[in-house]
């Protein structure tokens, strides 16, 4: 069976490097509308791994307490090699530097290094698997939610949009449960423990130390709001360069028909230039926060280091300990700084977590029958009894439609551009539920099939055609499951499409790109038609079919249509009127609503809409090859 396909831009996720602004910037992203509800409903994706989050938090909790002591150690072996070196120098009997005792202190950091660096392994190996874990359940949900959505979710909604939030939204969630979360669990527990140890060292040098960091957030705050205007240009500018680059490369044979080279080169500057300002505008002014910072950090230093070097004179102090405050110091604003990356990151996650919720929580599709019907052998028989359909409650598209179609006919649909031509198609395969009334095949409500079971009856051929990247063989090969090499190339015969499929250099083993765009439209629905001939359907939808052939294919196409549609009811949805005259009956459509039925014949001779659709395509048609 042919059945119709959509096809859209991968989604790709997006890394999260330094980004735009750089090392110790993160820049916001989108927030969530119900932060507190979206956070609590993805806590409970974790729930299920809870012994492993509490156990991550033991290992960032130890790894920690043996990063932080190391320090505080350390400046007892500078306090050591100080006291013994004063010593020799001011010749204090039996002054002497004690290095096994340095040895020891040093063996100690080592241990002390190995073991915090062996539970921050564990950390991350634990978090690895849940956060893998989380997220598998999460696109699980996603994939069987898209599953269970309604055709009309798809058709409200571009491609990249369900893609964007199937895929990136996913990855973002993924990334910041791998990296970020341990990270924050991390840099808390440093700045307080950091803390800790610099009030066992000196409460006095712990509030000069903290006395810096409003001025540091002050200055941060300052710069990041006057480059946060510079950057939303950039990305602005940026995805306008990228959209006329592709416009360019795309379009680029109608550039060169129209002779708009120089136009497009000239656009293409100007996009350049507004990217290039406002790209170095905010390079040079984020740039400014680590020079700011660095500066507003040795102040803290200076002053740390002169008042702590007055009360190690005082004997208030060790100078060790003044080491080991200083590294403190340095321990304490990193963390800081990503702790604070951290929440914006965490913000844009919840965005991204609420866009997955709002998807999860789309309206699906009306449950199957509580006892389906197994399906049989089906006549053909198909009837629309009372049926009205709307896309939404106040504007409805079809009122009160009666069709009863018989096993073997076929039925043209007719009508105008938006007279309801494709819905009934749509409602017929129920990929929309009809608002009232029933639709039965061989006196079966369709609603009573199970929705796989029921689309396997039909066989459709679109006017858009819907090809995937692989071999011809596969694509015709679509149809049926388990279709010989031998079925598969009667089927192309069928279709006229063997002669041109043999032309090409690999025959039926040539590869299709992604958009099949290496062979013509008119082959592409010549495949489409070969593969619905080869799912043998009980029923037939030809939407358009053979409109993007030429004139000479189009007949034996249609002759080939007539054999396959022996025995068969079929629907074919049709433009040029001149294609269905041999129709069992004509439905012409207008605003929802069959307002003529009948043969070709019987419709020309009441002179009516039929009538005057069939002869402005006759005159026109006339009046071109007149011209011609």
């Amino acid at each position: 069976m042919s059945t119709p396909g959509r096809q859209g831009p991968p989604g790709g996720g997006f890394g999260r490097g330094h980004g735009p602004g750089g090392p110790g910037m993160v820049l916001p992203g989108e927030k969530a509308k119900d932060f507190k509800g979206t956070l609590r409903r993805l806590l409970k994706y974790l729930k299920p791994h809870q012994a492993q989050i509490i156990a991550v938090i033991f290992m960032a909790v130890l790894s920690t307490i043996f990063s932080i002591i190391s320090p505080k150690i350390m400046g007892k072996a500078t306090t050591e090699l100080f006291e013994g070196i004063k010593g020799r120098f001011m010749h204090v009997a039996g002054a002497h530097i004690d290095f096994g005792y340095i040895w020891n202190i040093i063996l100690l950091l080592l241990v002390l290094y190995i073991i915090s660096s062996t539970f921050t392994y564990i950390m991350q190996l634990l978090m690895a698997g849940v956060s893998q874990k989380t997220v598998y359940d999460l696109r699980r949900d996603v994939n069987d939610k898209l599953g269970r959505l309604p055709l009309k979710y798809f058709d409200s909604r571009t491609n990249g949009e369900i893609l964007s939030r199937a895929v990136n939204d996913v990855d973002n969630i993924s990334t910041t449960l791998q990296q970020s979360l341990t990270q924050l669990i991390t840099s808390v527990l440093t700045i307080i423990g950091v803390i800790v140890m610099m009030l066992t060292i000196s409460p006095l040098l712990t509030l000069i130390a903290l006395i810096t960091l409003p001025v540091s957030f002050l200055a941060i705050k300052k710069i990041s709001g006057k480059s946060q205007k510079h950057f939303i240009g950039q990305q602005h500018n940026l995805g306008e360069l990228n959209g006329h680059v592709e416009e360019m490369y795309t379009g680029h044979r109608i550039i060169k028909a129209f002779g708009r080279e120089e136009k497009s080169i000239e656009k293409f500057d100007q996009i350049n230039e507004r990217l290039y300002e406002s790209g170095w505008k905010a390079q040079f002014i984020s740039g400014l926060i680590m020079p700011i910072m660095s500066f507003i950090g040795n102040i803290g230093y200076v002053l740390i280091s002169v008042i702590g070097g007055i009360m190690v004179t005082r004997k208030a102090l060790d100078i060790g300990d003044i080491q080991a405050f200083i590294q403190y110091v340095r321990q304490f604003t990193m963390p800081i700084t990503q702790t604070a990356n951290i929440a914006n990151i965490i913000q844009s996650t919840v965005a991204s977590a609420e866009r997955v919720f709002e998807l999860l929580d789309e309206e699906e599709e009306v449950p199957e029958a509580a006892l389906p019907m197994e399906r049989a052998e089906v006549r053909g028989d198909v009837a629309f009894e009372h049926v009205s359909f709307g896309y939404n409650d106040q504007q409805m598209l079809i009122e009160d439609m009666n069709i009863d179609v018989k096993q073997g006919q076929t039925i043209a649909i007719v009508g105008p551009t938006g007279a309801g031509k494709t819905t009934l198609i749509n409602l017929l395969m129920r990929f929309y539920e009809v608002n009232e009334g029933r639709i039965t095949v061989d006196g079966v409500n369709i609603t009573d099939f199970k929705r796989g079971d029921l689309r396997n009856l039909f066989g459709m051929v679109l006017q858009d055609t819907w090809l995937f990247n692989g071999t011809i063989r596969d694509n015709i090969a679509y149809g049926r499951i388990g279709a010989t090499e031998e079925e598969v190339v009667a089927a192309a015969k069928t279709a006229h499409a063997d002669h041109f499929i043999r032309t090409l250099p690999d025959g039926y083993d040539t590869i299709l790109n992604e958009e099949a765009s290496n062979i013509s439209q008119g082959q592409k629905q010549l495949l489409t038609i070969a593969r619905a001939i080869l799912a043998d359907p009980s029923i037939l939808i030809l939407d358009e079919a053979t409109s993007s052939v030429d004139t000479r294919t189009e007949v034996l196409i249609q002759k080939a249509m007539n054999e396959l549609m022996k025995n068969r009811t079929s629907f074919v949805i049709a433009h040029r009127l001149s294609t269905i005259r041999d129709a069992s009956l004509i439905l012409v459509m207008n605003h929802g609503k069959v307002i003529e039925k009948g043969t070709h014949e019987d419709l020309l001779q009441k002179g009516g809409f039929y009538a005057d659709l069939y002869n402005s395509q006759f005159n026109n048609r006339s009046a071109q090859e007149v011209a011609g």
